[in-house]
């Protein structure tokens, strides 16, 4: 079992948790997630760790509420305990010393796995540029932390209400554009914010680094939901990866089996709301 140490809310489908793990903190590497199962009986799911402190014992993660195990977790407060905490699985993220300039690409939720390999290109010298993006000011978080282990820090929001007007993309190719010795892009987001990339990357032809962790079920490779065509071959991205060469996955296959689960989801969070106002109603008439 794993307790609540902290608990901060991003949005209102957007949240974090502080665990109490100090095995899994000490072991921990960027790009690696966990296994969480809240309660017995409940829906195991992937998180990657989007921080951890050795000295703390703890791993942080950033969950957004889309279904019913993420809304129950949502719906958990400080001192708390999760049931299962599984990991660290897949293979760390391969950073090394001397690429030069890095850009670290981070959109919505993406912003906070990509936040332990910016730290940790900045730890081993290499030059940082980061770019998050987000729908509107209002969804910014992490800013400060990634002011930090930048050497350059830009930010796109779509309305424009802080930063450049419009996607990463935009500020990507401005980036692009500016040198001409970037030795490589990471980016980590939804699916079509990665392809983007990817795109816009190939054709300037800039070694690019997705993570799809996004597509990942049961975490440890029986499932088969995260299969992916990188380079003609199938991988998985929970054991393969989930980092993979942007310009190697087929994007198009990947993408249009993204919603085969939507009907399977929406019954579950359905369910869960009907057991929450049955509980409302029973205490409101106690």
């Amino acid at each position: 079992m794993a307790k609540i140490l902290r608990r901060e809310q991003f949005s209102p489908v957007t949240f974090l948790w502080e665990l109490e793990a100090p095995d899994l903190a000490k072991a921990a590497k960027p790009g690696q997630f966990v296994m969480v199962r809240v309660r017995e009986g409940g829906e195991r799911i992937p998180l990657t760790i989007a921080d951890f402190d050795v000295e703390r014992g703890t791993i942080t993660c950033v969950i957004q509420a889309v279904g019913r195990a993420s809304n129950e977790m949502m719906d958990m407060e400080v001192g708390e305990e999760i049931l299962d905490l599984m990991g660290p699985l897949g293979i760390p993220s391969h950073i090394t010393k001397g690429k030069g300039r890095v850009v670290l690409v981070g959109g919505g939720l993406g912003v906070a796995p990509v936040f332990p390999q910016l730290r940790l290109q900045k730890e081993v010298g290499n030059y940082t540029i980061s770019i998050v993006g987000f729908r509107n000011q209002g969804l910014i978080f992490w800013d400060d932390k990634f002011k930090e282990y930048s050497d350059e820090f830009r930010v796109a929001t779509d309305d424009g209400s802080f930063g450049t007007k419009g996607f990463v993309t935009t500020v990507l190719k401005e980036v692009l554009e500016e040198y001409d010795d970037i030795d490589e892009v990471v980016a980590v987001g939804p699916l079509i914010m990665m392809k983007a990339c990817a795109d816009l990357t190939k054709q300037y032809n800039v070694k690019t680094i997705v993570s799809l962790n996004t597509i990942m079920v049961d975490g440890i490779g029986m499932c088969g939901s995260c299969r992916v065509n990188v380079g003609g071959k199938i991988k998985f991205a929970c054991a393969d990866g989930p980092d993979f060469d942007a310009h190697e996955v087929d994007w198009n296959e990947l993408m249009s089996r993204q919603g085969r689960f939507k009907k399977e989801e929406c019954a579950a969070q359905e369910c869960y709301e009907e057991e929450c106002r049955a509980i409302t109603k029973l205490k409101e008439g106690s």
